[in-house]
């Protein structure tokens, strides 16, 4: 509507003009050459508009004449542009779906439509890593790193390769790289902390961790109880090297971050043990029991409390229950004492009361040492041990990530290197039914903490027979 106003608007003021040159005639005489032109005003007007007008489309005529090459050009280079793009695309997609012959075409056919190196070096690499080639991706990374747009990528091809090989110092120095090229990526961050943590680098995971914390990766809680750890890790680290002060210090610096981290506080009060603090020892122990019972505080307690005999220790062992009455490592507490103290009835009454319905198998086995102990009765003590194969194994350090059971706690796994991953729980035990020839058999995995060599010996060649789907484990290795 608007634009047909604009030209209505247009077309009237033309013959509004048209009108005023016919209403002044007016006159005009042009000499050229011997000749002499008289015409009026208006037929000159309308003679100069249509010049104007030709030579304008002469003029475009000539522009694009002059243009026409260029134009060609560039039509041509976009084609090949497009073509090359679309290769580019195809083999992205040859990646994703695992086709390492197509990737490599379409990486080679886009390269050669595309004169930009930094878009087809990381198919180019991504293509000879699918088809097996790790020579050749490496150096389409290692030429990625020398451009400036594609040099993180190419980084992080070359730690990833490096990760696969074990290749640890190359791929801690490859990440610090990329950590100075961009220390605000997330990725490069935990990647670095990962690789740091396996190698034994704490001071320098520790550092990652506080700036890790500045960028906004890691909430504060996070942080602090990742530091905790390393602390706690340090600690450990600087008694096995003979600095006790160091390793004080590092511990309470691990409690301060994380008053909760139940492995500096067992590690605070063995110190303070050890350095006879008796006291504080004391106070800790009944403090941490209160919140987290853990069965390593039982002998410390007693050596903190001078329970040098068996009387003794029961008194200790009902004072330091008295901070979590009702709990089961209070009650196996108690009876533990009790029953080297010859104290049946009340050995038996804690281990009941601990045990329940299902007793786990530390409870098994002393009452198995109970029965044996009280009345001498070799069946029941047998009976409970049989029993013991079948129940919880006892609670161990567990690694969260790949379920491998230690004695004595470490900041990394051994089996799967991940960092902070055990937990004081009762490790998975299975029981389940298997067919077996032509029926159906109760197949018992006996777990390792279990393998004792009371157990062993107390199976005899009669249960043997009784009981022949209780899979019997090699005895351990001494020492």
């Amino acid at each position: 509507m608007i634009r047909a106003l604009r030209y209505f608007i247009i077309i009237g003021l033309l013959a509004a003009v048209a009108v005023w040159l016919v209403d002044q005639p007016g006159a005009a005489s042009l000499q050229w050459g011997g000749y002499r032109i008289d015409t009026s005003f208006g037929v000159l007007a309308v003679a100069v508009g249509a010049l104007a007008v030709i030579a304008g489309f002469l003029y475009r005529i000539w522009l694009f004449i002059r243009r026409a090459p260029g134009a060609a050009r560039s039509s041509w280079r976009g084609h090949r542009r497009g073509r090359g793009y679309q290769a580019l695309t195809k083999g992205m997609v040859a990646v994703a779906a695992g086709d390492a012959g197509e990737a490599q075409r379409q990486a080679r056919k886009a390269d050669g439509l595309l004169s930009e190196p930094p878009l087809t070096m990381l198919l180019s690499a991504q293509a000879a890593q699918l088809s097996g080639d790790e020579r050749a991706a490496e150096r389409f990374f290692r030429a990625m790193t020398e451009n400036r747009e594609t040099e993180f990528l190419g980084l992080r091809g070359l730690l990833n390769q490096a990760m696969k090989r074990n290749d640890s110092d190359e791929a801690v120095a490859l990440a610090r790289r990329a950590y100075r090229l961009k220390p605000d990526s997330e990725w490069v961050s935990q990647s670095l902390f990962e690789l740091q943590t396996r190698s034994g680098q704490w001071l320098d995971a520790n550092v990652t961790v506080k700036e890790a914390a500045r960028n906004r990766h890691l909430s504060n809680p996070d942080s602090r109880h990742r530091q905790a750890v390393l602390a706690f890790q340090m600690s450990l680290v600087a008694a096995e090297n003979g600095d006790a002060a160091e390793a004080l210090k590092q511990v309470k610096a691990a409690l301060d971050l994380d008053g909760n981290f139940l492995p500096a506080a067992l590690g605070l009060a063995r110190h303070y043990a050890g350095a006879g603090k008796a006291r504080k020892a004391g106070a800790m122990i009944e403090r941490l029991w209160g919140r987290e019972p853990h069965p390593a505080f039982v002998p410390l307690y007693w050596q903190v409390r001078g329970a040098s005999t068996p009387l003794d220790r029961v008194k200790a062992s009902e004072h330091l229950s008295g901070f979590n009455p009702g709990n089961a490592e209070s009650d196996l507490a108690v009876a533990r004492a009790a029953l080297d103290a010859d104290l049946w009835g009340q050995a038996r009454k804690h281990l009941e009361s601990a045990g329940g319905d299902k007793p786990s198998a530390r409870i098994c086995r002393m009452m198995a040492d109970l029965e044996e102990a009280e009345h001498g009765d070799r069946a029941k003590a047998h009976g409970w041990l049989v029993r013991a194969s079948r129940a919880d194994p006892d609670p161990a350090w567990v690694c969260g990530s790949c379920g491998h059971t230690v004695e004595n706690w470490s900041a990394t796994c051994a089996n799967c290197h991940e960092f902070d991953s055990f937990s004081w729980c009762t490790p998975p035990h299975v029981m389940r039914l298997e067919a077996s020839g032509g029926g159906d058999e109760e197949v018992i995995a006996v777990p390792e903490a279990d393998t004792s060599h009371a157990f062993i010996e107390h199976m005899s060649a009669e249960d043997d027979e009784t009981n022949p789907a209780i899979v019997k484990p090699p005895l351990p290795a001494e020492g």
